[in-house]
């Protein structure tokens, strides 16, 4: 995974917490769903990213 696509995601999955957390705090089911769904989204991109990064173990060995 290229440093710069895992801080990527990583930042979305920050995001996502801290959103989530807004809509705990102020009660808004839409702002809770928003943040989750970002951080599944930046798991997708942290699995995907190990996939290539494995893919690219097996090519080199």
């Amino acid at each position: 995974m290229s440093l710069q696509d895992k801080a990527k995601a990583t930042a979305k999955n920050v995001e996502g917490k801290v959103q989530e957390a807004v809509g705990d705090m102020t009660g808004d089911p839409k702002t809770q769903a928003e943040g989750k769904a970002k951080q599944v989204e930046a798991k997708a991109r942290h699995m995907t990213e190990d996939v290539k990064d494995e893919a690219k173990k097996i090519v080199n060995d």
